[in-house]
C-alpha cells in the first residue's frame, strides 16, 4: 500500500514538473522554422538576389555614362631657323596637355534581345521563389516527421513509465505472496526479471526522447534552451475529398509549376538567341574639353582651348559570325522540347505519387481506428487478468502478458495515429495545400 501511495506521490510530483516544463506547440514550431531554419533563410537569400536581377538597374535598358581626364606634361628640347639664316635653340622646352571628356552609349535597338532576357529574368524570379516554396514545404515536413517522433515517444515513454509502475505493484505483491506461503521464490524473480527489463526500456525511451527533442531543436534553428516537452493532441483533416485535392494537385503542385517556369524560360531563350540575327542600333554623344600650353619661344601658340558636343548613332549587325548563333538557336529549341516531355512525365509521376499517397493516408487512418479499438480491448482485458491476480486466480506469467499486450497495443497506436498525420500531411503537400492550413 505505501509503494501505491509512494507512486502516486511521484507521478503527482512528475505531473507538476512536467507542466512546468516550455509546451511548444505546432503553431509555435512552425513559427521559429519559418523564421530561424537556415535552409529557409538561404532559399530567402537566393530569391531576394532573383528579385534584385530583375530591376531597372540590371535590365540593359539604361545608357550607359563614362567619364575620362587626362594630363600630360613634355620637357624638351628644339631648335629653329630664321628666315635670315640665324639659328635659336630653346633648352627645357615645357608643354603641357590636359583633357576630359564624358561619353554616352545607349542600345536603341538590339533585335528585342534586351527585352527577352529582362521577362526571362522575371521568369527566373518566380521560379526562385517556387523553389523557396519547396524548400519551405520540405522543411516543413521534416519539421513535423521530427516533432510528432517527440510526441510518439513521449506517449512512449508514458506508457513504459507506467508498466514499470505496474511491474513494480506486482514485485511487492509478489514479496507478500512469497512471505506467506502463497507463492514460491521463483514468482518474485519473475517480478524483478520484469522490473529489470521494463527498467531498460524505459531508461532507453528517455534517451531517444532526448536525442529526437535535439533533432526538432536544429530544425528550429537551435531556438528552445531551455526543457520542453509538445503537444500531443492532434486531429484529422476528415473533411479532405480525393477529386478536389488531385484538381488542385494538377494546378498547385509545386513541381508542376516549376516545370512550367523552365518552359518559358526555354521559350524566351529562344527569342533571345534570335535577336542575334538583327541588327544592333545604337545612340552615342560626348563632351570633351582639351587644353594645352607651352612656354616654347619658337611656337606661335601659346596655349590653346577647346571644348565642345558631339553625337551620332551606329549601326552593328553581324552578317555572319560562322554559324554559333544558329547553333545556339537549335540547341535551345531541342532544350525547350526536353523541357516539354519533362512536364508530361511529371504530370503523370505527380498523379501516381498522389494516389498512392492517398491510398496511404486513407490505409494508415484506418489502421489507426483499428488500433484505437484493439487499444480498449487490451485495456479491459488487463484490467479483468489485474483483478484475477489480486485474488490469485491467474498466474504471474498471465498476469505479465496481459500487461505486455497493453503496453504493445499503446505502442502501436502510438505509431498508427502519427503515420496517418504525416501520410495526411504528404497529401497536402503534393496538392500545394501544405502551407494553406492550420496544423
Amino acid at each position: 500500500m505505501n509503494i501505491k501511495l509512494y507512486s502516486a506521490y511521484a507521478l503527482f510530483f512528475f505531473g507538476i514538473i512536467v507542466n512546468a516544463q516550455q509546451v511548444l506547440t505546432t503553431d509555435e514550431a512552425v513559427k521559429l522554422t519559418l523564421e530561424h531554419n537556415y535552409g529557409i533563410k538561404i532559399a530567402n537569400n537566393i530569391v531576394e538576389v532573383a528579385e534584385n536581377n530583375t530591376g531597372v538597374l540590371n535590365s540593359g535598358y539604361l545608357p550607359t555614362l563614362t567619364g575620362n581626364a587626362g594630363a600630360a606634361i613634355d620637357v624638351q628640347d628644339s631648335e629653329g631657323q630664321r628666315v635670315d639664316g640665324d639659328v635659336i635653340t630653346a633648352k627645357d622646352v615645357e608643354t603641357r596637355r590636359y583633357n576630359a571628356s564624358l561619353n554616352l552609349n545607349y542600345t536603341l535597338f538590339d533585335g528585342l534581345g534586351r527585352l527577352y532576357n529582362y521577362k526571362r529574368l522575371k521568369e527566373e524570379y518566380q521560379l526562385s521563389e517556387l523553389e523557396a516554396r519547396e524548400t519551405i514545404e520540405t522543411t516543413m515536413l521534416q519539421l513535423f516527421s521530427i516533432y510528432y517522433t517527440v510526441a510518439q515517444l513521449s506517449e512512449n515513454t508514458d506508457a513504459l513509465e507506467e508498466t514499470l509502475v505496474i511491474s513494480k505493484d506486482r514485485l511487492v505483491r509478489a514479496g507478500y505472496q512469497f512471505d506467506y506461503g502463497q507463492s514460491t521464490k521463483l514468482g518474485v524473480l519473475n517480478a524483478e526479471v520484469d522490473i529489470n527489463n521494463d527498467s531498460i526500456n524505459f531508461i532507453n525511451a528517455k534517451q531517444q526522447l532526448r536525442n529526437t527533442k535535439r533533432d526538432l531543436n536544429v530544425v528550429l534553428g537551435n531556438q528552445i534552451s531551455e526543457e520542453y516537452h509538445v503537444d500531443t493532441d492532434l486531429s484529422f483533416l476528415f473533411d479532405l475529398n480525393k477529386e478536389e485535392l488531385l484538381d488542385k494537385t494538377k494546378a498547385n503542385n509545386v513541381s508542376l509549376m516549376q516545370a512550367d517556369r523552365n518552359i518559358n524560360i526555354s521559350q524566351f531563350d529562344i527569342k533571345t538567341n534570335k535577336a542575334q540575327f538583327l541588327p544592333t542600333i545604337g545612340l552615342v554623344g560626348s563632351y570633351g574639353w582639351n587644353e594645352s600650353s607651352t612656354d616654347n619661344p619658337l611656337a606661335f601658340t601659346v596655349q590653346s582651348t577647346t571644348s565642345g558636343l558631339s553625337a551620332g548613332l551606329n549601326l552593328s549587325w553581324n552578317l555572319f559570325d560562322g554559324g554559333g548563333t544558329l547553333t545556339r538557336v537549335k540547341n535551345a529549341k531541342l532544350v525547350l522540347e526536353n523541357q516539354k516531355l519533362q512536364k508530361e512525365q511529371l504530370n503523370i509521376d505527380v498523379e501516381r505519387n498522389f494516389n498512392n499517397a492517398w491510398d496511404d493516408y486513407q490505409n494508415k487512418l484506418l489502421i489507426y481506428h483499428v488500433q484505437e479499438d484493439n487499444i480498449k480491448t487490451s485495456q479491459n482485458n488487463f484490467e479483468r487478468t489485474q483483478e484475477k491476480f489480486k485474488i490469485g486466480q491467474v498466474t504471474s506469467i498471465e498476469f505479465r502478458q496481459a500487461q505486455l499486450n497493453l503496453l504493445n497495443s499503446e505502442l502501436n497506436r502510438n505509431q498508427a495515429k502519427y503515420d496517418a498525420k504525416l501520410a495526411e500531411l504528404t497529401v497536402l503537400q503534393l496538392s500545394g495545400e501544405l502551407l494553406n492550413v492550420d496544423f
